[in-house]
Parts: C-alpha cells; structure tokens; sequence
C-alpha cells in the first residue's frame, strides 16, 4: 500500500494540471491529506462510494497519462544517474556542484 500510494503522489505532482479541481481535491486530501473517504464525503456532503469511484477514475487516469508521457518513469531514471554520477565524481567538487543543481531542478 505504501507503494501505491508513493507512486500516487509522484503521479499526482507531475499531473495535477491535467485534473479537474474536484479530482485535484480528493487526490489531496486522500493521498496527501490521508483523509479516509468518509471524511471526504463528509466534506463535500457527497456517497463515500462518489469519492470512491472518483478517486479511481483519477488513478487510472494519472497511470494513463504516465503510460503516455512517462514523467515519472523519466524522473526515476534522472535520479538514479545523478546519484551514479555523484559517486563517481565524489572527489571533484566543481562536478559535485553541477550534480546538486540538476538535483534542484526536480
């Protein structure tokens, strides 16, 4: 579960643009929040099944996009070859420093 939700957040800042400001407001207050999806029916006085059944659609959704344009996927990739090269080039600081501002640009 953990997992899933790990990657649910990932996919939620790389795709957030691309939701309505309904789906954008489950997501958060599900996965970022940790509301449970009663507290959100609660709280836009809708079924604990509506939030249920959005919050899946918008999973999906956000896995169809990351199936299509692969943000995260590319963003893992980044990451691990700037850690590689990182350890590499421990012993060069100019190179070092190079390394932390492509880190920052994530």
């Amino acid at each position: 579960m953990l997992e899933k939700t790990t990657r649910m957040n990932y996919l939620f800042d790389f795709y957030q643009a691309l939701l309505t400001p309904k789906q954008r407001n489950y997501m958060e207050m599900y996965y970022l929040e940790d509301y449970s999806l009663g507290e959100i029916s609660e709280v836009f006085d809708v079924s604990r099944q509506a939030v249920y059944d959005n919050i899946k659609r918008t999973e999906q959704m956000l896995e169809s996009y990351e199936q299509k344009l692969s943000l995260y996927n590319k963003f893992q990739q980044r990451f691990e070859l700037l850690k590689q090269l990182e350890e590499i080039t421990s012993g060069n600081k100019d190179v070092q420093q190079l390394v932390i501002k492509l880190k920052e640009l994530d």
